[in-house]
């Protein structure tokens, strides 16, 4: 990860103004490719794997698509394209590895050499559909939420909470030295991480989250009401709701990433339901942990190597998707410095 960020904006100038939704989404492509897929297809196909995983994601991720998944509309004609596509370039790269021997370290690799409990090996057709569905989790969700975090730092609270990321960035330089970027560092970063926690608070990565229950049970709200949830029916909860609850969040519609730091700690007020952006329970997001490594390793790189600022108005929410991110271009403008 820190490889490919710091190659990726080491190409950026000393000065200049770029789409901040476009290069996120991009240099998170990067790393979705080489630590899912590998060099190889990192490397060689790399323009054609991102068009592809584009067409898939902005042509199947309207709300229409949730709930009407096979309707014949052209959005979907071009999604299953691209879907097909895919599979053919996955499943020629699962043959590529299998027959020439080569071990790479990645997720294709251990794919690639999982069995069953029963001793069958996972077909091509499994592994290309579980790679495109970590792709989607590993990058479209964590642009969205990189995206939002950037957004949110660069305009509100008057510029105090990015002064606050970017001060803890000084001292964690201070105490590890510019070079050090690994796991244990990035776990300091406890005001990155609330800034992160705070963007997705207010701009969660799913519109909706949809579970079934399994046995029926019973549900009393806060008010006293009570509700009889049968067995096989289907629930639905939303975390723009939910995440702004005023009983739970103070000033809930305020962007304030202090309220997840030590004596608040708003997240828990309610339980382990407070805060679910990344869903909650049996059933949490797996990839939680990444999401915020990935975030982390890109806002700490920017932070200690740009200045930067948004030229662009704060950007409204798609809403029409199940994963609303910014819509339209998000503009900064950066200029290259060395934090010490």
């Amino acid at each position: 990860m820190v490889r490919e960020v710091e190659d990726y904006f080491g190409k950026w100038g000393e000065h200049g103004t770029v789409d901040l939704k476009q290069e996120l989404g991009l240099v998170l492509m990067r790393i979705a490719n080489r630590c899912l897929l590998g060099e190889q297809i990192r490397d060689n196909m790399f323009d054609e794997v991102t068009h592809l995983l584009h067409e898939l994601f902005e042509n199947g991720l309207h709300m229409a698509s949730l709930f009407f998944p096979y309707l014949p509309i052209t959005p979907h004609r071009r999604r299953d394209a691209a879907r097909a596509k895919l599979g053919e370039i996955f499943h020629e790269a699962v043959r590529a590895r299998r027959t020439s021997g080569r071990a790479e370290n990645d997720v294709l690799q251990k794919l690639v050499e999982s069995r069953y409990a029963d001793g069958r090996p996972v077909t091509e057709s499994e592994i290309a559909g579980l790679l495109i569905g970590m792709i989607f989790a590993g990058q479209h969700t964590s642009a969205s939420a990189a995206i939002w975090t950037g957004a949110c730092l660069l305009s509100h609270g008057d510029g105090r909470h990015l002064e606050a990321a970017v001060e803890e960035q000084r001292q964690i330089i201070f105490r590890h030295g510019r070079e050090r970027v690994d796991y244990d560092v990035l776990r300091e970063m406890g005001t990155l991480r609330c800034c992160i926690m705070e963007a997705l608070r207010m701009h969660a990565p799913a519109n909706v989250i949809i579970r079934q229950a399994n046995k029926s049970f019973g549900v009393q709200a806060r008010d006293g009401s009570r509700y009889a949830i049968p067995k096989g029916h289907t629930l639905v909860t939303s975390p723009a709701v939910n995440n702004r609850l005023p009983h739970i969040f103070e000033d809930p519609h305020v962007y304030d990433p202090s309220r997840f730091g030590p004596g608040r700690e708003e997240d828990k007020v309610g339980g382990k339901f407070s805060f679910t952006p990344f869903s909650a329970g049996r059933h949490v997001c797996l990839g939680e942990d990444y999401a915020y490594m990935q975030i982390k390793v890109i806002w700490s790189h920017l932070l200690r190597n740009f200045e930067l600022k948004i030229v662009s108005p704060f950007p409204d929410e798609e809403w029409e998707k199940f994963i609303p991110g910014p819509r339209g271009k998000v503009m900064v403008t950066y200029k290259r410095r060395l934090l010490e």
